[in-house]
């Protein structure tokens, strides 16, 4: 048997997320289907980050076990020739029998989109959250600063999560505008369930001039989910790379 690892790019859009679940479909059960037809057998698969539903990834990290029946090297063209064309495997490695994707990672990057033109952009409605009011960037930043570090980041994970430990570290998060759309980039040592969404919210409230910036600071140390801003939407969050 051999433990294989794939990085998994895929448009979320139509899924409910990557984690398998009842009465939806997700990205593992169409990869699981997939898997046990080049196979013929039942493949279980893990991933580094459990997506929710909407949300795209460009730099998945899924790992498996199977029997050695196609060379590592032919598993992104045999996979690709049997998935949908949301879903593209874009390298494959072997790994040690240990490797686990979730727990093995050390780094993760997501990105969150914000599509601040006066009207939408078409071609972005499903990567990108439209706001056409005014945003003060150097705000956003300024509140940012605040979650830059080690910090117990409960005032931002949303209801849901069996986390007890809330506590992660945020090694970089910039705020760049392009034309009009503005990206947030976190890279950090792992996130709460819905925390980039939840930060993102919290940040364009801050560039509503409706909180200000050492609003953020006073969240972090509350650790009150009802203190931050709303949760943005799925479709601007994307998981560009998992480092190990």
């Amino acid at each position: 048997m051999i433990r294989h690892r794939i990085t998994l790019s895929y448009e979320g859009s139509c899924y409910h997320g990557f984690q398998s679940q009842k009465n939806a479909l997700a990205i593992q059960d169409v990869l699981e289907e997939r898997l046990e037809k080049l196979y013929g057998r039942t493949v279980k698969v893990e991933a580094a980050g459990r997506t929710d539903a909407g949300v795209h990834a460009r730099g998945q990290v899924v790992a498996f076990t199977a029997p050695p029946l196609i060379p590592t090297a032919r598993l992104p063209a045999a996979l690709n020739g049997l998935l949908p064309e949301d879903i593209v495997v874009l390298g494959a490695g072997q790994e040690k029998e240990s490797f686990y994707p979730r727990r093995d990672a050390r780094a993760k990057i997501y990105s969150y989109t914000v599509d601040n033109g006066p009207f939408p952009d078409v071609f972005w409605r499903r990567f990108a959250w439209h706001l056409p009011c005014s945003l003060d960037l150097e705000a956003m930043r300024a509140g940012a600063h605040y979650l830059a570090g080690r910090h117990d980041f409960k005032a931002f994970q949303a209801s849901g999560s069996a986390v007890e430990n809330t506590v992660r570290t945020i090694y970089a998060l910039d705020i760049e505008r392009r034309g009009s759309f503005i990206t947030f980039l976190f890279r950090g040592d792992g996130f709460l369930y819905k925390m980039v969404r939840n930060i993102t919210g919290t940040l364009v409230e801050v560039g509503q001039l409706k909180k200000e910036p050492g609003d953020i600071e006073n969240i972090l140390f509350a650790g009150d989910r009802r203190l931050a801003g709303e949760t943005a939407p799925a479709k601007g969050l994307c998981l560009e790379k998992v480092f190990y």
